[in-house]
C-alpha cells in the first residue's frame, strides 16, 4: 500500500463562535483513506483564552499537527498560506444593533450620495448647460422645467441601477457589484495586513 496523501485547502479567514477550533473548521481536507481523514478533520489546532478572540495560524503549524496525528502521511497544502481566526459573539448578527447599524450605512450612503450629485451639478452648473443647450435647439427660452432636465434625471437613475447591478433586492446580471468588489478587495486586504502584524508581531502561530 502507497504512502496516504492528504490535501489541505486552508480558507483565507474564518469566524467561529466556539472557543476550540478544529482543523474542519478553518480548511477542507481530502483523502482517500476515510479514517485518515475524520481523525485530521478532528484535530484541535487552537484553543482562545478570555483575553484574545483574534489568531493567525500558518499552514506550516497545521501540517505539523497533521503529521503528529498521522505520522508518514504526505500533507499537499493547496490553499492559502496563513488562516485568519476571529471569535465572534453568536449575536453578533442578530438583533436590533444590526438594524440600527445597517439604517445608519443605507442613510450615510443615500444623503452622501444625493449630496455628491448636488454639488457636482452646481459645480459644473449643469441648469446653465441645459438651459443653453434648450435656447440653441429650440430657439425660445425653457420654461421652469424642460425635457433635457427630466431626461437627464430619468438616466442617472438608470445609469446608478444599471451601474450597481440592482433593482431593490434584484440583482440585473450574475455578475458581482462594483460595490461586492470592492468590499471582497478591502477584506483581502485587511487579511493581509492583520496576517503581516501578526508576522512581524511574533502573535503567529507557526513551527
Amino acid at each position: 500500500m502507497g504512502q496516504v496523501i492528504l490535501y489541505l485547502k486552508c480558507k483565507q479567514d474564518v469566524e467561529t463562535c466556539e472557543t476550540d477550533v478544529f482543523l474542519k473548521d478553518v480548511a477542507s481536507i481530502e483523502c482517500e483513506d476515510a479514517t485518515t481523514q475524520a481523525r485530521c478533520r478532528a484535530i484541535k489546532v487552537y484553543q482562545f483564552k478570555e483575553n484574545n478572540t483574534r489568531i493567525v495560524i500558518s499552514v506550516t503549524k497545521l501540517i505539523q499537527l497533521i503529521c503528529k496525528e498521522c505520522p508518514g502521511i504526505l500533507v499537499q497544502s493547496v490553499g492559502e498560506m496563513d488562516v485568519l481566526i476571529e471569535k465572534v459573539q453568536k449575536d453578533t448578527y442578530k438583533g436590533w444593533k444590526l438594524w440600527v447599524k445597517v439604517a445608519l450605512v443605507c442613510a450615510v450612503s443615500f444623503f452622501g450620495t444625493a449630496f455628491t450629485i448636488i454639488a457636482y451639478n452646481n459645480d459644473v452648473g449643469v441648469t446653465e448647460i441645459f438651459e443653453e443647450l434648450y435656447l440653441v435647439v429650440m430657439a425660445k427660452e425653457p420654461s421652469q422645467v424642460n425635457i433635457l432636465e427630466v431626461t437627464y434625471s430619468i438616466g442617472l437613475a438608470a445609469g446608478i441601477i444599471v451601474f450597481f447591478n440592482h433593482i431593490g433586492g434584484r440583482r440585473i446580471t450574475k455578475d458581482p457589484t462594483p460595490i461586492e468588489v470592492s468590499m471582497r478587495n478591502y477584506e483581502r486586504d485587511v487579511n493581509q495586513a492583520l496576517v503581516e502584524t501578526a508576522d512581524r508581531g511574533g502573535l503567529e502561530k507557526d513551527v
